[in-house]
């Protein structure tokens, strides 16, 4: 059950896609390459069809498995439509991040009267029950928190929505070994759209994600970490994305030191020139000579590590 509700979303994506990529681009909604030497202009938006695909392979899949989906499925949607929103408001206006932190707060509480326990383990200490804080403050405050971790934790092809496969998929497996895979079938569905749709803005990117597709996926991987009670398997599976966040802050505070800078360069070999080290995604190109494709790699060896630690650490 659990492989079909990937694969049906996963082929829809696949068949879809290139229609999609087309009419984007007939309609202008593309944004410049900024890691190739021509910077070509690539469509942009691919976060729409995920999301879309994603709800569609539910709605025919319930028609067969119904007594299977439970409300919860039906609420992450919701939380999950909510931060695509927000994703294309931002796409449009772009509010900046203090803004949307506050916001994006209250979008996640419609997940709150199905969590079901407040108590979790922390390492060390032992259990703990935070009652009203963890609903009030620790749920609506995850949520938020993980979708702009991932919408920062980007710049390269096919580097956000890889990784966000990459915790996506350990977040299933961890929901079905430890948690009820019953309340994550949507999530299943995502992560299948979002297997089919790396294909595509994998390196060479043909299409990317957008604001909707960061803080969207972003959001559905807070969703579950909160509603499967993984807080502390989910924390440390986004260690790194917590890494980069932290460099981009120590970034902010030192600005006078490190003139901030968006994009890095490509020289002529195709190896990356990058202006700092205070982006994950740019350590390595700082001290060695490496492409977009094996930067992109590199990062994704190193959150399927924390990872696997994730999986099998049953807090």
């Amino acid at each position: 059950m659990i492989f079909i509700f990937f694969i049906v979303p996963f082929f829809f994506t696949v068949a879809a896609l290139p229609y999609i990529i087309k009419k984007l681009r007939l309609n202008g909604h593309v944004v410049r390459d900024m890691y190739k030497p021509d910077q070509p202009e690539i469509p942009t938006q691919g976060g729409i069809p995920i999301l879309l695909i994603s709800i569609f392979s539910l709605s025919i899949l319930t028609l067969f498995y119904s007594k299977m989906v439970t409300p919860i499925n039906y609420t992450i949607i919701v939380v999950v439509i909510l931060f695509a929103l927000f994703g294309l408001l931002d796409d449009l206006v772009n509010i900046g991040r203090p803004v949307k932190l506050v916001l994006l707060y209250y979008c996640s509480y419609p997940l709150i009267p199905f969590i079901t326990t407040t108590a979790f383990f922390i390492p060390f200490l032992g259990h703990a029950d935070l009652s009203i804080i963890y609903l009030q403050l620790i749920i609506p405050t995850y949520v938020p928190v993980v979708s702009n971790l991932v919408n920062m934790h980007s710049g390269f092809n096919g580097l956000a929505p890889g990784l966000s496969l990459i915790v996506l998929i350990s977040l299933v497996i961890k929901t079905y070994i430890y948690g009820n895979i019953s309340n994550a079938l949507f999530i299943v569905c995502l992560t299948g759209a979002l297997a089919g749709y790396f294909l595509f803005e994998k390196y060479p990117s043909k299409i990317f994600w957008g604001n909707i597709g960061a803080l969207a996926i972003g959001a559905a991987i807070g969703a579950i970490i909160v509603s499967q009670g993984f807080i502390i398997g989910g924390f440390i599976m986004l260690i790194p994305h917590i890494v980069n966040f932290l460099q981009y802050v120590f970034w902010r505070v030192n600005k006078d030191k490190y003139p901030i800078a968006k994009f890095g360069k490509v020289r002529e070999d195709g190896t990356l020139e990058v202006p700092n080290p205070l982006t994950l995604k740019w350590v390595l190109p700082y001290y060695f000579r490496m492409t977009e494709k094996t930067a992109v790699y590199a990062m994704f060896a190193v959150t399927g590590i924390f990872c696997l630690i994730g999986i099998f650490i049953p807090w």
